[in-house]
């Protein structure tokens, strides 16, 4: 058993709440800009004072319908101004804030809702009022239903004008640091989803002593566009620090208009979950091809590669790679941070593990990416790699404040007051999760080096054991296999099989461009090809490539090339885009007997 702790740089009192930066920089810092808000007139700038004003209006609206303190509140809606505007406010008015994917299904906000007994719920859009009152039925508790597009924010302001602004102090103020501050429902990849019990001081102490250990992200001067669900913790820490550091916060409801978004607001630091670095890296290589440009960017992709690498021998890059780098920086990498802005030099990743190598080449391209680990339990951040302390290849070393050992089963286990109270209402959970005295398991496999940096190697549920008693780690070969410019996902199976299998999806954007490569009509699906021995033979390279970086027994036999992409609408992929592998082993069973010969 290994186990590295480090002492916290930030404590937090007992009477601290989550709203307390939100007073604060309105006393202090009343007129600068803390976040640019998107509206119909375009972009406005909103100060601390006019956060501070606009919370205290609807948190006022929220004790005029009746919210009383402990109260659950659901929230339903995209990345927006108003997530962060009703989070903060359902907080002031001493209640608990439910979040929900807007993407979720009618039976799994009917689930969310019921099972936290929410008493109301603010939903963004039409669509989202007419699930609700579809499934209203099966949640009694629902009094009160608001919608954003609607304009019913203005008219709970305009309810909330009879309130005595003491009510509303003195409801803030009796808010303590063991307070009950959200109930997160893990999105899960097998199973209902649980309801994660985060209080005050789970929130506030990882998010003070994360904005401790990353003054590079967090400052006054700082901004960033916040493009993830903030349904899920990693975007909220993010909110949370934004707020408590007056970095500036700009949101963005999703990727369609990204682009244009960040060149626009030029943040400088961004947070994604690994598929989207994927998927900036295969763009950019599609394009490169497609402008014959191919021969320049596979050199650029080394070069980077290779710089990233020397940076982290103590003498440096020597004179001719600085040299060459310079030239590529004004050919390729340049291009690529314009495409984020031309100020991002920071990016967070998490979620799912970053392949090194795509690590790499991001440094050397000019944007260092900080790979962390946390779950939604740990309020969420463990771990981190930081600017001046980066181990690529490992999730980081732990946070201030944290303790993080490995079993001798080679699970992680995490300690510290980020750790969250436990299961809403389920008892059995929450002891399976937590020990007597306070250690968290956390599920996943990890490896812990004497200095602190921890390796994520897979979870204790996706290890796969074939007939002939091999254990295999799936995530290891997906990677590499996702890392195709041609491929989209990878599901490896063989639990009990005789030997290790894969699903593999195509990436679409790649699609046509594999078509008009190989002279094939540009309607053509994958669903008709997908037993092309020129595409099998293309998909064939990227499983030669993960075999290289496992034994014979793990390798890779055979795949399956699925002729449909796994979507988060039919339920294969969670919100941020991991594979539910239940789901998917369900639906594509005959696939799966096929590579077996069943």
């Amino acid at each position: 058993m290994v186990e590295f702790c480090v002492p916290p740089a930030v404590t937090v009192t007992d009477r601290a709440n989550l709203t307390d930066p939100v007073w604060d920089n309105a006393e202090r810092f009343p007129d600068a800009v803390q976040f640019i808000r998107t509206t119909d007139r375009g972009r406005i700038d909103v100060g601390c004072r006019q956060f501070r004003d606009e919370v205290v209006a609807v948190a006022r609206g929220l004790v005029a319908a009746g919210v009383r303190p402990g109260m659950r509140i659901g929230l339903l809606s995209r990345t927006r101004y108003e997530w962060t505007l009703v989070d903060y406010a359902i907080w002031a008015a001493g209640a608990i804030s439910v979040p929900m994917y807007e993407t979720s299904s009618p039976e799994q906000v009917r689930w969310m809702l019921s099972d936290a007994d929410t008493t109301a719920c603010v939903v963004e859009t039409d669509a989202h009022a007419r699930m609700l009152a579809g499934i209203r039925d099966g949640v009694p508790g629902l009094r009160e239903v608001w919608q954003v597009d609607a304009g019913d924010l203005d008219e709970l302001t305009a309810r909330g004008d009879r309130v005595d602004p003491g009510e509303l102090d003195a409801r803030r103020a009796a808010v303590n640091a063991g307070d009950l501050a959200t109930i997160i429902y893990t999105s899960g990849t097998t199973g209902r989803p649980k309801g994660c019990m985060l209080t005050h001081r789970n929130l506030s102490f990882d998010v003070a002593n994360a904005v401790a250990a990353l003054p590079d992200i967090f400052h006054e001067g700082a901004s960033t566009v916040l493009f993830l669900p903030l349904a899920h913790a990693f975007a909220r820490l993010i909110q949370l620090g934004a707020v408590q550091t007056r970095t500036r916060l700009a949101h963005s409801a999703g990727m369609e208009n990204l682009t244009g978004e960040l060149q626009q607001l030029r943040p400088t630091f961004l947070l994604c979950v690994p598929r989207v670095f994927e998927k900036v890296y295969q763009g950019a290589a599609s394009k490169a091809r497609a402008d014959g440009k191919n021969w320049v960017f596979t050199r650029a992709d080394r070069l980077a590669v290779h710089y990233s690498q020397a940076l982290q021998d103590p003498s440096g890059p020597g004179p001719l790679l600085r040299l060459r780098h310079r030239v590529f920086d004004r050919l390729v990498y340049r291009k690529l941070r314009a495409a984020l802005g031309g100020r991002c030099r920071l990016a967070i990743s998490g979620g799912a593990p970053l392949e090194a190598r795509l690590t790499h080449f991001f440094r050397g391209a000019g944007v260092t990416v900080l790979e962390g680990y946390g779950l939604t339990e740990t309020s969420p951040a463990v771990t981190s790699n930081l600017p001046d302390a980066i181990r690529i290849g490992t999730v980081g070393r732990p946070l201030p404040g944290v303790t993080v050992r490995v079993a001798d089963d080679g699970e992680v286990l995490v300690k510290g007051d980020l750790v969250f109270r436990g299961y809403w209402n389920n008892a059995d959970a929450t002891a399976e999760a937590l020990t007597a005295d306070g250690w968290l398991h956390s599920g996943d496999l990890g490896e812990l080096a004497a200095d602190g940096y921890l390796s994520i190697t897979g979870r204790k549920k996706d290890i796969i054991v074939t007939a002939a008693g091999k254990h295999v780690v799936p995530g290891v070969l997906e990677e590499r296999v996702r890392s195709h410019a041609l491929v989209d996902q990878c599901v490896v199976v063989g639990d009990r099989r005789p030997f290790v299998g894969a699903l593999v999806t195509i990436d679409q954007q790649e699609w046509p461009n594999w078509l008009a490569a190989h002279q094939r009509d540009s309607t053509t699906s994958v669903a008709q090809l997908r037993d092309d021995p020129a595409l099998r033979a293309d998909i064939q390279t990227a499983v030669d490539e993960a075999n290289r970086q496992v034994s014979h027994p793990e390798a890779i036999k055979q795949f399956r090339i699925l002729p449909a992409n796994l979507t988060e609408a039919n339920a294969e992929l969670t919100p941020t885009l991991k594979v539910k592998r239940e789901a998917v082993q369900e639906k594509y069973h005959a696939d799966i007997a096929a590579l077996y010969g069943a």
